[in-house]
């Protein structure tokens, strides 16, 4: 007999399940600095204009933008651990999405900011290096 593998037979990756964990934790992550914008007024108060403006939106506008993106975040990264091969692409544009917003709230909080976009660095390069077909462990 043979053991040749089919060609429907799936590889696991232990990358892919590494991204789809720190998809989650950035989704997460995201929600909580939104809520945090959000809910208080004086929360990076020092980084706005004095109409509370930071670069394009108000502060409760990022707050939104980064709850809506980290919703999302947490659905792509449920994705990738449940074998979706649509996430492992959304995964990808996310997670350079999520590292532009950072770069643009970095004067807010740069240590914090420059974590994310690192951690999106890393969620790209375990993304790409899987072979395609590939689902996480």
């Amino acid at each position: 007999m043979s053991t040749v593998a089919k060609a429907t037979e799936r590889i696991g990756s232990g990358w892919l399940s590494f991204a789809g964990l720190l998809i989650l934790l950035l989704g997460v992550f995201n929600v909580v600095e939104g809520i945090f914008a959000i809910a208080n007024d004086r929360y990076a108060a020092y980084a706005t204009s004095t109409q509370g403006e930071l670069y394009i939106f108000n502060l409760h506008t990022w707050g939104w933008l980064h709850v809506l993106l980290g919703a999302v975040l947490i659905a792509v990264g449920a994705g990738i651990w449940s074998g979706k091969e649509w996430a492992r692409g959304a995964g990808i544009g996310l997670a350079g999405a999520t590292a532009l917003l950072q770069m643009l709230y970095l004067p807010v909080y740069p240590f914090w900011s420059l974590i994310n976009i690192a951690l999106c660095i890393l969620v790209i390069y375990a993304l790409v290096v899987p072979p395609r077909g590939s689902t996480a462990d």
